[in-house]
């Protein structure tokens, strides 16, 4: 099977960290994640020492929502949000069957 590496990453402020952006650049994925005002402060703060701003798509970042909500719909059935199932595919079945129940409601 060809393995497929992602065009890019889309996180919040709590994954904007030197480590993870690093890892993501070595792996050819371009990392969406706002810096939080903290280190805009810090790297504002050392000058010309603290190198250029991490580059930051807004217009990609928008779509994040979309995947958040879809969570939220799935997290409504409470079999999923409680994940008593013992087995994967059982659990997996859940999601597959919430995911026709919300395809459907439309």
């Amino acid at each position: 099977r060809p393995r497929t590496r992602p065009v890019a990453v889309l996180g919040d402020k709590a994954y904007s960290s030197r480590a993870i952006r690093t890892e993501l650049r070595s792996r050819r994925v371009r990392a969406v994640i706002p810096q939080p005002s903290d280190q805009i402060a810090h790297r504002k703060r050392r000058g010309s020492a603290g190198g250029r701003p991490p580059a930051f798509d807004a217009a990609t970042y928008k779509g994040r929502n979309v995947i958040e909500r879809s969570f939220n719909d799935h997290k409504q059935w409470r079999g999923l949000a409680t994940r008593y199932d013992k087995l994967a595919v059982v659990y997996r079945g859940g999601v597959v069957l919430r995911a026709i129940t919300i395809w459907l409601r439309e």
